[in-house]
């Protein structure tokens, strides 16, 4: 994934971030919605990143196992 979207790492890090954010308080509710947005985003980034890799493995070990 590239096309200027986070690494995985990066995405992981706003995201506890945005949580740290929005368990602490002290936004607007505008403030609090466009973060809840983005934390939903970058949700979706990651769980990506992980389907990915957990595909890659899946075909790893399935060529293991063919061997």
């Amino acid at each position: 994934m590239s096309n200027g979207e986070p690494t995985y790492e990066e995405a992981r890090d706003e995201l506890v971030q945005i949580v740290t954010k929005l368990e602490a308080g002290g936004t607007t509710l505008e403030e609090s919605l466009a973060l809840w947005q983005r934390g939903e985003e970058l949700a979706a980034l990651c769980e990506r990143y992980l389907e990915g890799a957990r595909s890659k493995l899946d075909a790893l070990t399935s060529n293991d196992d063919s061997s």
